[in-house]
């Protein structure tokens, strides 16, 4: 059975750690954009979500790893695709610089775009709650 919040909250709360992992992954491409035969991830946003909001619907957490177990860096997630290089480099490296910021700022705005509606939804939450 789903939690009331996390089905008041809907899509998201799924989507937020996602977006946080995608960022990640696309930090981590920015940081080895001079390491020789590095390959560029990214995530498969779609599938994580999907995988997520199932997740949520059978009533079991989607990103709450068990207790004893340590969590997977970003790179390691099962929806973190090889991102294929526009012109392939003499070392094997795949990233793009220029691609990469371009990504990472569309990111960061479709992060901000969650966060913001988490945040009126937890607002209007409040306002029902204490009437104000």
């Amino acid at each position: 059975m789903s939690n009331p919040i996390s089905s008041y909250l809907g899509l998201q709360a799924d989507a937020l750690p996602l977006r946080e992992q995608r960022l990640k992954l696309i930090a981590s491409n920015l940081a080895n954009a001079d390491t020789p035969g590095y390959l560029a991830r990214d995530l498969d946003f779609d599938a994580a979500l999907r995988a997520a909001a199932q997740a949520r619907e059978a009533g079991r957490p989607a990103a709450e790893p068990h207790p004893g177990h340590l969590p997977l860096p970003a790179a390691e997630s099962p929806f973190a695709v090889a991102r294929t290089a526009a012109q392939p480099s003499l070392d094997g490296n795949s990233v793009d610089p220029d691609a990469e910021r371009a990504a990472y700022g569309r990111a960061a705005l479709e992060y901000r775009a969650s966060l913001s509606f988490l945040e009126s939804k937890v607002r209007s939450l409040m306002t029902a709650i204490t009437g104000q």
